[in-house]
């Protein structure tokens, strides 16, 4: 492990947690590259919704979906969180509308809507076009759901906050949404693969790359990878987090027009609710990661 790696790899152990990291500059094939655990299976959380946000993208592009067409997000999608998802009421949204809350927020209703509608089988298609063969996604939030209510024996109609309050670590600890044998997971290097050809419109139509993009740039949550990026350096990236999870995959972009694609995913030691220490240790990581790439060209254009 070469001490940049160790450095990074202490960052992660400083806040409590195991992390894996996966760097590379966005359009260089075969380029430097920072790696730490970068081909470990990693356990997603909603960084799976960036592949089901290209599934989305394609079906717009190839005008088999209208993106300005309304739908309703009901009862069935009620599960509590952010966006719609955590409504009181039905709410009507057009089909873009709902794809921004799930990148932007990371609304899991409007992320199940939206898979719904496109199957998982468009999802698939993305990782299998893309050569994505150690990622996997077993269904979409309802399906997580669904599989933290078995483990623990919960009435599927009943409140699913309340059964994760009431749980013994042992029985969180044992989750099949933690364990990436079991659940949604890929690896930190095939997630940079993902954000590489999205950014250089591999993944699909370049129409449907750009709205990816765009959209991923909107994201509100400031707490991980921009956290060790200063002001001028711009972040599109997609957060992810489940008990003792807490990752982050994006593309960072310099003023110079260089950009990175740096995939983040810890496990903590603790299930505790809030980890911090664990969120600035992600931006850190992945400053470190980037400032390291940024060197390593720089000694290559003046050897």
């Amino acid at each position: 492990m070469s001490a940049v790696a160790e450095e990074i790899a202490a960052v992660f152990a400083d806040a409590g947690a195991r992390g894996f990291l996966h760097a590379r500059e966005v359009g260089v094939a075969g380029g430097p590259e920072m790696a730490v655990g970068a081909d470990d299976p990693v356990v997603l959380a909603s960084v799976f919704k960036i592949p089901v946000a290209v599934a989305y993208a394609r079906e717009v592009a190839a005008g088999r979906l209208d993106e300005t067409e309304r739908t309703r997000v009901g009862a069935r999608y009620r599960t509590g969180g952010i966006g719609t998802a955590g409504c009181a009421d039905d709410v009507e949204l057009s089909w873009r509308d709902l794809a921004r809350f799930m990148l932007t927020m990371s609304d899991n209703a409007a992320t199940d809507v939206v898979f719904h509608r496109i199957g998982q089988a468009a999802v698939d298609r993305v990782l299998t076009d893309l050569g994505l063969t150690r990622t996997r996604l077993v269904g979409c939030c309802e399906d997580l759901f669904a599989s933290v209510v078995a483990d623990l024996g919960l009435d599927a109609d009943g409140d699913l906050a309340a059964g994760l309050a009431s749980a013994t670590p042992e029985q969180l600890w044992k989750l099949t949404v933690l364990d990436p044998d079991r659940s949604t997971a890929s690896t930190p290097r095939e997630i940079t693969e993902l954000l590489d050809a999205i950014w250089t419109d591999r993944a699909g139509d370049p129409s449907a790359c750009e709205r990816v993009r765009s959209i991923m740039a909107e994201q509100i949550w400031p707490h991980r990878i921009t956290s060790g990026f200063e002001p001028g350096v711009r972040i599109a990236a997609k957060t992810g987090t489940l008990p003792a999870v807490r990752n982050e995959a994006g593309v960072v972009t310099y003023p110079d027009g260089r950009r990175y694609a740096v995939a983040v995913f810890t496990r903590a030691h603790s299930l505790a609710d809030r980890q911090p220490a664990i969120d600035s240790a992600i931006g850190r990581a992945a400053r470190l990661a980037v400032d390291h790439l940024r060197a390593q060209a720089l000694e290559a254009r003046n050897p």
